[in-house]
């Protein structure tokens, strides 16, 4: 549900956007009303941590106390899946750094996906959802795990008739969004005015980069973070980006970077390419935020690196050839002592949480 479940996308079905479309209207008996809500209640600030921009928010969907609350409550509720076995938490799981610490997730029926879970950590900030890029916002994201059938396998529909009839949710529907059906869309704005308000920030890296506390990181993280922003040593920084006031430790970029090439020099993943069909674009994937990645191993979209030292060692040998290669990854000259500064930076930057992001009391 990859994005904001486990991260199980039917990549295998190679279909294209128009297609999912078209499944996911046909899956929800066409959806009436999808979208067409706004919140009704009084609009709240999502404020942002040290380190952090302020957060992009669609006009169409402004945050408030009852669509945060809602959605709060239909991410850990394991009733949007088919057995009422799995939450989009049981794949984004709070105490796990909101991953599922899983090479790939399981959905429904113990069914395996093909990519690791990327944590929903600060996906506010993404202009793309997904490994691959495929969903615009976290709105058009959201609804696409419950109804894929490797991971939650329940039609909308289904979905929705569940919600209704629980008398609970149609009371917070309507103080959220006023009176009128359960829909597909007032799903979607729930969710993911929930998912912005899961921010980390305020990290050790952060007191020392922007809140002039240069105690805040040891003598192994300042030479850590000197090789990850030296474009000639660590080169990280090149799509794992720091500015002045912020650091997203992304750029929200698809790069191929070596990974996942197969004994046959093939791909067992073609990444982006599924979806834009650009030649340059094979074996690209989207650049997963670096905060809190201490807590997140496995790590790569298919989870195949158990540590940060192993992560460390795979870009200084400059990834698996490929004509699709990155022309920012290239064989690195890093001794043992800064492959291990590397390491010790990048547990810099676990940072704190909001208190409210975790199961709602019952």
């Amino acid at each position: 549900m990859e994005g904001f479940g486990a991260n199980m996308t039917t990549v295998q079905t190679s279909l294209t956007t128009g297609a999912l479309l078209l499944l996911s209207l046909l899956a929800c008996g066409g959806c009436k009303g999808r979208g067409s809500d706004k919140p009704i209640g009084t609009v709240v600030e999502i404020k942002a941590p040290l380190g952090l921009p302020p957060v992009p928010v669609p006009a169409d969907n402004p945050p408030t106390a009852e669509t945060i609350a809602l959605g709060r409550k239909l991410f850990y509720d394991p009733r949007l899946s088919k057995d009422n076995s799995v939450a989009c938490a049981s794949c984004h799981n709070p105490l796990l750094g909101f991953s599922d610490a899983m090479v790939v997730s399981r959905g429904v029926g113990g069914m395996s996906g093909v990519r690791n879970a990327p944590t929903v950590v600060n996906s506010a900030y993404s202009p793309l959802q997904f490994w691959d890029g495929r969903a615009a916002s976290l709105e058009e994201q959201a609804a696409g795990p419950i109804a894929d059938p490797v991971e939650m396998n329940q039609t909308h529909k289904v979905s929705l008739a569940k919600l209704d009839a629980d008398p609970v949710y149609k009371e917070m529907f309507t103080k959220a969004f006023g009176p009128g059906p359960i829909t597909l869309g007032r799903v979607e704005k729930s969710l993911a005015s929930f998912e912005r308000t899961i921010l980390s920030g305020n990290s050790a890296f952060d007191r020392y980069e922007y809140g002039g506390d240069k105690s805040a990181l040891t003598a192994a993280q300042v030479r850590g973070l000197a090789l990850f922003m030296n474009a000639r040593k660590g080169n990280c920084a090149a799509c794992h980006t720091i500015d002045a006031r912020y650091a997203l430790f992304t750029d929200g970029e698809f790069h191929n970077i070596g990974e996942g090439v197969g004994d046959d020099g093939n791909f067992k993943d073609i990444g982006r390419y599924h979806l834009t069909k650009v030649e340059s674009d094979q074996g690209a994937f989207k650049t997963p935020t670096l905060r809190n990645i201490a807590n997140t191993a496995p790590y790569m979209h298919d989870g195949r690196l158990k540590t940060l030292k192993q992560v460390v060692d795979f870009y200084a040998g400059g990834g698996n050839s490929n004509p699709y290669l990155d022309k920012e990854i290239r064989m690195i000259q890093l001794s043992g002592q800064e492959r291990a500064d590397l390491v010790e930076f990048l547990k810099s930057l676990t940072g704190e949480m909001p208190p409210n992001v975790g199961p709602p009391a019952k």
